[in-house]
């Protein structure tokens, strides 16, 4: 009988987590290691980083920081290689890194070339540079990468979630979410040969210190009537890392609770 159990178990395995001392980042870094995978904390900020790394090897996980600027596209490729030895292989890569500029929040009026282009060199270009020099790394063994995009890298914004608050969805967040999707699909396409596995998990709204007001207009739009937990994001990204997905790679995974059904 098939042990379906251990088919999502990572035990034995090598994983990375860019802004694995985010919110989602230490959620997922968090899974991975419960399912028994030595993980890595690669992000820039290294107090939360090295609590984080030190509060879950204190439960027994198997779990390192590693001071990573995700956003440095010229320090990229040194710093994948650096981290590749450190760890002795990679087999799971998630790119959950969230790099922005000061003025992320601007409305589209108020958006500036130089920020834009901003914008999307420390995310886009990252992620994408990141995702095909993983890629390479983990040629030789296979691996699985995933990307976090978005429901609006797939689908336009709902600007009305919005009324009543001083919040808004970035124009450039579209299109570096909407890239980071077909990227992983194209990704998935050329380095199949080599078993290495792409696919993005897509969240809808995550809670996480939002207003009242907007978590109600959310909540309103989405068939499971609420914004997800981070765990739930977490769960997703387990199984896109574990063997219980073996033959899924190019794929957009929607945790939206509905969201993009309707």
């Amino acid at each position: 009988m098939k042990d379906y159990v251990k088919m999502f178990s990572l035990a034995g395995k090598k994983a990375v987590v860019t802004g694995g001392a985010g919110t989602l980042g230490s959620e997922v870094v968090t899974a991975l290691a419960q399912a028994g995978a030595a993980v890595l904390i690669a992000d820039v900020e290294a107090v939360a980083g090295q609590k984080l790394a030190g509060q879950l090897a204190g439960a027994g996980l198997q779990v390192q920081f590693y001071q990573f600027d995700a956003a440095n596209v010229d320090g990229l490729a040194d710093g994948l290689k650096a981290i590749g030895r450190r760890l002795g292989g990679i087999d799971i890569w998630v790119n959950a890194a969230y790099p922005r500029t000061g003025d992320w929040g601007n409305k589209v009026e108020a958006v500036s070339a130089a920020s834009w282009r901003e914008n999307v060199d420390k995310h886009l270009n990252a992620y994408s540079l990141l995702s095909k020099y993983a890629a390479e790394e983990m040629k030789a063994r296979g691996g699985s990468i995933i990307n976090f995009g978005s429901i609006y890298g797939v689908v336009g914004a709902d600007f009305s979630v919005y009324d009543g608050t001083d919040m808004t969805m970035p124009m450039a967040y579209a299109a570096i979410k909407g890239g980071i999707v077909n990227l992983s699909r194209y990704l998935a396409s050329y380095f199949g040969k080599d078993n290495v596995r792409v696919n993005a998990i897509c969240p809808g709204g995550v809670l996480g210190g939002q207003s009242e007001r907007f978590i109600a207009n959310y909540s309103k739009r989405v068939p499971l009537g609420r914004l997800a937990r981070p765990e739930e994001i977490a769960a997703a990204v387990l199984f896109l890392a574990s063997d219980a997905s073996s033959y899924v790679t190019g794929t957009t995974l929607m945790v939206d609770g509905g969201w993009t059904a309707i």
